[in-house]
């Protein structure tokens, strides 16, 4: 049954996540999730029972891994890309997680159709970094999408979360700390406060290019800067605290 769900002769692969015996179906020909999802899925604190969201779930990678890593009851991703999604699918498939995970294909904008408002406890998001989309080549290319804003933006992104989430309600995000002014404008237009930042840098003395962010929606004032995350301490050598986040 488990190999009837990778479809090889697509170009499909089986990925070892070296997590709680997880494995994530993926196919390099379209977009494989890459290390910013996985400090994304370690940054989460998510409420023992609670219902997370992942927007922009992409092959499912997010909420694969906070299968293990919290004690979420429920755990819904959001991907528009219809193959992309099947894929996720098939992943949560894979791993006998579907009591726990489902994936819904769609537009992110549409949640509100599937998920009552105000009720959702926890929203993670590996949205699309990059707003430049006049030098895109093939728009329809899955790369593409995942990499700019094209299906979405940072505007809907955060007012979807605004509206799905409880009072309370914790918001991850990973981006570009080239747009965090932005990031912190949009989240208070949607009451939705900025609360712990991180920044994550290649290496310790290189500028930092990803920043991890939670929100807490309806909170007050207040914002913790914790510190900052290398990557590598050497060329392709990840550093001690990347090497635990991977389980290795």
């Amino acid at each position: 049954m488990k190999n009837e769900l990778l479809k090889e002769e697509l170009g499909e692969r089986l990925d070892d996540l070296q997590c709680n015996n997880l494995f994530l179906i993926q196919n390099p020909s379209k977009f494989c999730f890459g290390i910013d999802a996985v400090l994304l899925a370690n940054f989460v604190k998510a409420k023992n029972g609670g219902h997370i969201i992942d927007l922009c779930t992409g092959s499912g990678i997010v909420p694969v891994l906070l299968s293990a890593k919290t004690s979420a009851k429920r755990i819904t991703g959001i991907e528009i890309q219809k193959d992309i999604a099947d894929m996720a699918n098939r992943s949560v498939l894979y791993n006998s997680l579907e009591e726990k995970i489902d994936i819904i294909n769609d537009d992110i904008a549409n949640a509100l159709k599937y998920i009552k408002p105000c009720s959702v406890d926890t929203i993670s998001v590996n949205p699309p970094y990059m707003k430049d989309t006049t030098a895109i080549k093939n728009p329809d290319l899955p790369l593409a999408i995942a990499r700019h804003e094209l299906l979405t933006d940072l505007e809907t992104v955060v007012g979807i979360s605004g509206k799905l989430l409880k009072e309370n309600g914790k918001f991850f995000m990973i981006h570009k700390p080239s747009r965090l002014s932005e990031i912190f404008a949009v989240l208070k237009k949607n009451r939705i406060e900025p609360k712990r930042i991180r920044f994550v840098h290649p290496y310790i003395n290189s500028k930092a290019n990803l920043v991890l962010i939670e929100g807490i929606k309806g909170s007050g004032v207040w914002l913790d800067v914790e510190p900052p995350l290398a990557v590598y301490k050497d060329k392709n050598v990840y550093t001690d605290e990347v090497l635990k986040i991977y389980g290795r």
